[in-house]
């Protein structure tokens, strides 16, 4: 499958180094104001003073002040011993009283274990597997910036084929840096443009810990995931947010030649420059998408632009299979049909075939150049890019039934997945 006319979703680029903080800015919401007199204003009068009358004069009873001292003699019993009740209470309870905080231990009892689930207990069991990558080339070191996760105990890193690229290809040295600062000397053991994967080689790392890979395919729309990694060069950071879509077809790259097609994970967990690699997490603790790409606006192609929500993330079985093939082959290979498409404007009724390579699958299964394919193994194909990606979610030598609309006429055809490197 090849393509045209691409309008990429933007792929995370290196992190620069944080720019200068922000000046502070003054709240914008005010409190109510104090009724202040104003000079030059009438002023309201003063409120009236209540009426007084006068008290007629007369002789006290000789019966009223013993029975007057007895009350101040109750009355001063029971105070000193409610107050003296009430000073010891509050002296019990934290000290306050006596001496101030100064004299006491205000750290009584240590906090709570994270509720399993909770992001600071994911944060925790995931920190340790996640890694900074910087990619020298050009001679500039820490020419890019991304993330990575542990793979295995044989000290194998997953990141994005993006954060290296142009280090492999300028055979620059590469490095990772772990939760606690340590810098190792990595190397390539593989790489994949279609799929923007590739595994590195730590020999030394050997001690860290691998992350725990679970299922995109068991996510539901609405749950809550964590992306980990190091935007703008900021190493541990972790962000929460939703899976907001599922199956969402995109494609990454400043051009045609150089687009890799995911069937991403759509998270609005923050995503920026710098997380490129690192893990999408679900409340499990366990590695669901390679966080890849964002969605920009009014951004130029190649660059810099943030998070608006709207990121995207390989889903894990994918990597699996490419990290897999990698490491016993040293490359991965992508299926193709032998056909090309445009993946330009589309009117979403399906993927017009532009031209058919002779002697390949889609040439054997009789396609010709104006067939609409209109689903893939029944799930719906609404334009070029979304068939690219659903062929890509299967492997080379699988029989994947395409639903093909000619003349207006449907028809199913049967295609055995031819495969290339990449």
């Amino acid at each position: 499958m090849t393509n045209d006319d691409v309008e990429p979703t933007r792929p995370l680029p290196f992190a620069p180094p944080p720019g200068p903080a922000p000046s502070w800015v003054p709240p914008t919401t005010q409190a109510p104001p104090y009724a202040w007199s104003v000079p030059g204003q009438q002023q309201p009068p003063p409120p009236a003073s209540p009426a007084r009358h006068a008290v007629p004069r007369g002789r006290v009873p000789a019966w009223v002040w013993p029975v007057v001292c007895l009350l101040a003699l109750v009355v001063g019993v029971l105070g000193g011993l409610v107050g003296g009740v009430a000073y010891e209470r509050l002296d019990d309870a934290d000290g306050t009283v006596a001496g101030g905080l100064a004299d006491v231990d205000t750290v009584s009892e240590p906090p709570l274990p994270a509720d399993n689930g909770s992001i600071a207990s994911v944060a925790h069991q995931m920190l340790p597997s996640t890694v900074q990558v910087v990619a020298s080339y050009e001679g500039e070191e820490g020419g890019a910036t991304g993330s990575g996760f542990v793979l295995d105990r044989q000290g194998h890193i997953v990141t994005n084929n993006h954060v290296v690229a142009d280090a492999a290809e300028d055979e620059g040295p590469i490095e990772i840096v772990d939760r606690e600062g340590n810098h190792y000397d990595a190397t390539i053991v593989g790489r994949s443009p279609v799929y923007d994967l590739a595994v590195l080689h730590v020999p030394e790392a050997t001690g860290l810990t691998p992350a725990a890979l679970g299922s995109s395919q068991q996510l539901v729309v609405g749950e809550g995931v964590v992306a980990i990694g190091s935007p703008l060069g900021l190493s541990s950071t972790v962000t929460a947010g939703i899976v907001s879509a599922l199956h969402r077809p995109v494609t990454t790259g400043d051009s045609a030649n150089e687009s890799s097609y995911i069937n991403a994970v759509q998270t609005d967990a923050a995503i920026n420059p710098g997380n490129s690699g690192g893990p999408l997490v679900n409340l499990r603790a366990q590695v669901v998408g390679v966080n890849s790409a964002i969605a920009t606006t009014g951004g130029s192609i190649g660059g810099e632009s943030g998070n608006i929500g709207v990121g995207f993330a390989i889903p894990i079985e994918q990597v699996k299979v490419t990290a897999d093939q990698i490491l016993r082959t040293g490359e991965a290979r992508y299926p193709v049909i032998g056909a090309k498409v445009r993946t330009g404007d589309s009117d979403g009724s399906g993927a017009e075939i532009d031209s058919v390579v002779a002697d390949t699958p889609a040439d054997d299964g009789g396609l010709e150049k104006g067939d609409v394919i209109t689903e893939v193994d029944g799930d719906r194909v609404t334009d070029g890019i979304a068939l690219i990606v659903a062929i890509r979610a299967h492997q080379p030598g699988e029989e994947v039934a395409f639903t093909v609309v000619r003349d207006g006429k449907e028809r199913t055809v049967t295609l055995t997945l031819d495969g290339e490197v990449g």
